[in-house]
């Protein structure tokens, strides 16, 4: 039987998602507790990696059992026993080939920017000193659903077969003193989003203009793009699937 996990987490102790050798991560902590509940060695699948310090407000992951398991009892137990940093929200029971990274069908991040000092969100917001004009980031930002290649955006060494991605949402929204970038796409490459960010935050500083954006994208030159903002202002916020994949429990 295969169960899918709706957690959150908090990335500033962790190495990223993906379990390493010599460094914490997000999936060791959960593998290990999991195999604790359910007494054997249980892998878990995540529907994407993030990188170290990148947080998360909902991502999904799957994991086997040979037993049915009580849902509602195993997100109490995981709760009980995970740090205070990760939060399962949910487990579902879905069908046998359902896969949290191959059956995602949107993923949304969200990056934000304090342009004010403030000392509680040193971890949680990217501190900029000055001011930026948020119509001319929003004119830009638009200009990315028009392309589907973005290279440009992506770690230079990486394995990946196609750097095409469908964006379905790209703004700009202000709240007092921060700034959230909200971008939505079938998928993302490698340290796609923090350097869109990074591109986006030199046109609001009138380095680059929007029509900038449009040479970058066509150079499919990471060099061409602008600098990669820091993680931990970047959240994983949602990341859908078919209805389908999911079985409906009794009780």
């Amino acid at each position: 039987m295969r169960y899918f996990l709706e957690l959150s987490y908090n990335g500033t102790p962790y190495h990223g998602w993906q379990r390493q050798p010599n460094a914490i991560s997000v999936q060791e902590v959960l593998e290990n507790s999991l195999s604790l509940i359910v007494r054997t060695k249980t892998d878990v699948v995540g529907a994407g990696r993030t990188d170290t310090g990148v947080h998360a407000k909902q991502i999904m992951a799957h994991f086997d059992s040979k037993v049915e398991l009580d849902t509602i009892l195993l997100k109490y137990k995981l709760n009980s026993i995970l740090p205070p940093e990760i939060a399962i929200q949910n487990v579902s029971l879905v069908k046998e080939d359902a896969h949290a990274r191959f059956d995602a069908v949107s993923r949304s991040y969200e990056y934000i920017i304090s342009i004010s000092k403030d000392p509680f969100k040193i971890h949680s917001a990217y501190y900029l000193k000055k001011e930026l004009d948020l119509d001319l980031m929003n004119q830009a930002a638009n200009l990315l659903l028009n392309y589907t290649n973005f290279k440009c955006f992506s770690k230079s060494k990486t394995d990946v077969k196609t750097y095409n991605c469908n964006i379905t949402e790209a703004v700009w929204k202000r709240n007092d003193d921060i700034l959230i970038f909200q971008i939505s796409a079938n998928r993302f490459l490698r340290n796609m989003v923090r350097a869109i960010v990074g591109t986006l935050i030199e046109i609001g500083e009138q380095k680059l203009n929007p029509d900038d954006l449009k040479n970058i994208i066509k150079s499919e030159n990471r060099s061409k793009a602008g600098y990669s903002v820091p993680a931990h202002g970047l959240y994983l916020t949602k990341v859908m699937y078919p209805e389908t994949i999911y079985i409906k429990q009794n009780g």
